[in-house]
C-alpha cells in the first residue's frame, strides 16, 4: 500500500477503453479513410458486413463467425469464365476485414489480442491463369482495337501507353496534363497503394498523349488526360467495353479473359527477358522492400528502364545509355 496501489486493482483492472462501435456506426469511418481504390475493391463486402452484423460491436464476432461468413462469400460468389469457386472473393471478404480491424487497433477501439480478423487466414492463392501474349496475339488485339469502335484512336492510344509502360489501369486513368514531362519523354505514374514513379514514354508517345491533351480539353493542369471526344473524362467503363468489343472480334480473347493486365504481364517478360530481374522490377514500378531487388545493390535506375524501353519501341529515348540502341532481336 505504500506505493499507493491495492491488490484488487492489480487483479481487476480499470479499463478506459472505450466501447466498441457498431458495424454500422465504423464502416464509414473506414471507407473515408482509405483510398478510392480500396474503397472500391472492399466497398461491397463491407455492404454485406453492415447488412448481416451491422447492428453489432466489432468485439462481438469470433474468429469462427468470420469464417463461416467467408465460407458464405466464397460459395455465393458469381459464376464467371475466370473463376476459381469462389476463392477470390473469399479473400477479398477477409482483405476487407481486416482492414476494418486495422483501422479499430489503431483508433484503440479493440486491442491486437482481441481482434478476430487475425485469427482467420486467408485462402491460399493459386497461380495466376495470366501470361505474355505473343507477338501475333498482341497485333491482333492491337489491329481490333483501331480499327472498330466508336473511337478507335483513343483505344490505340490507351493500349499502346499500357505496352509501352506496364501500367495498372489506375495508373492511365490517374494520369493529369501536369504528369507529361515532354522534354525527357517521362510521365508521373500514380497506382496503388499510393506508389508514384516516373516511367519513360517513347517520344511518338508522348507526342500522341500532348496531341491527345490539346484535341480533347485536358489543358488545365490537374485535368484528366485522357477523354472521350466530348471532352469527359474515362473510367474503368471504357475498359471493359474495349475488351468486350474485342473479345467480339477475336473469340480467344473472349474466351481466355484477356484483359489490360494482361499486357502488363506481355511487357514485364519481355523485359526480363531480355535486361534481367532487376530492370522488369523497376519497370514495373514494384518497391516491396523484402524483395532481394531492394535489399541488394543490384537497383536498376530510370536509365536503365529507359534503355529498355528503347530496345522495345526501336526508338531512341532521351535518358537510355545508348540513343540509338536497337532491338535484340535486330529490329527498329
Amino acid at each position: 500500500m505504500r506505493m499507493g496501489v491495492d491488490p484488487y486493482d492489480l487483479l481487476h483492472p480499470s479499463s478506459n477503453q472505450p466501447a466498441a462501435p457498431t458495424f454500422t456506426a465504423y464502416i464509414p469511418i473506414v471507407a473515408g479513410a482509405v483510398s478510392d481504390s480500396t474503397r472500391r475493391s472492399y466497398s461491397p463486402y463491407w455492404r454485406r458486413l453492415e447488412a448481416l452484423w451491422g447492428h453489432r460491436a466489432l468485439d462481438e464476432p469470433a474468429p469462427s463467425e468470420i469464417e463461416q461468413l467467408a465460407e458464405h462469400v466464397r460459395s455465393n460468389a458469381i459464376e464467371r469464365r475466370n473463376s476459381r469457386a469462389g476463392r477470390s472473393a473469399a479473400e477479398n471478404f477477409i482483405a476487407a476485414i481486416r482492414c476494418l480491424y486495422r483501422h479499430a487497433e489503431n483508433d484503440r477501439l479493440i486491442k491486437d489480442a482481441d481482434n478476430p480478423a487475425r485469427k482467420v487466414a486467408k485462402p491460399r492463392r493459386r497461380p495466376s491463369t495470366r501470361r505474355a501474349l505473343t507477338d501475333t496475339s498482341l497485333a491482333e488485339i492491337t489491329y481490333v482495337a483501331a480499327a472498330t469502335g466508336n473511337d478507335p484512336e483513343l483505344d490505340a492510344l490507351i493500349l499502346r501507353l499500357h505496352v509501352e509502360t506496364a501500367c495498372r489501369r489506375g495508373g492511365a486513368l490517374s494520369l493529369r496534363s501536369r504528369d507529361l514531362d515532354a522534354v525527357q519523354s517521362l510521365i508521373y505514374l500514380r497506382e496503388k497503394d499510393g506508389n508514384v514513379r516516373w516511367q519513360p514514354v517513347s517520344p511518338t508517345l508522348m507526342a500522341h498523349l500532348l496531341r491527345h491533351a490539346d484535341r480533347r480539353g485536358a489543358t488545365e493542369p490537374d485535368e484528366k488526360l485522357l477523354r472521350y471526344r466530348s471532352g469527359k473524362p474515362i473510367t474503368y467503363r471504357r475498359y471493359d467495353h474495349l475488351w468486350e468489343r474485342i473479345g467480339q472480334h477475336l473469340p480467344w480473347v473472349h474466351t481466355q479473359q484477356i484483359s489490360t493486365h494482361w499486357l502488363r504481364h506481355t511487357t514485364l517478360t519481355w523485359v526480363e527477358r531480355n535486361f534481367g530481374y532487376a530492370v522488369a522490377h523497376a519497370y514495373a514500378g514494384h518497391h516491396d522492400s523484402s524483395d532481394s531487388a531492394t535489399t541488394t545493390y543490384v537497383k536498376a535506375s530510370i536509365h536503365d528502364i529507359a534503355t529498355a524501353l528503347a530496345a522495345l519501341t526501336g526508338e531512341p529515348h532521351p535518358l537510355a545509355t545508348d540513343a540509338h540502341i536497337a532491338r535484340p532481336d535486330g529490329n527498329c
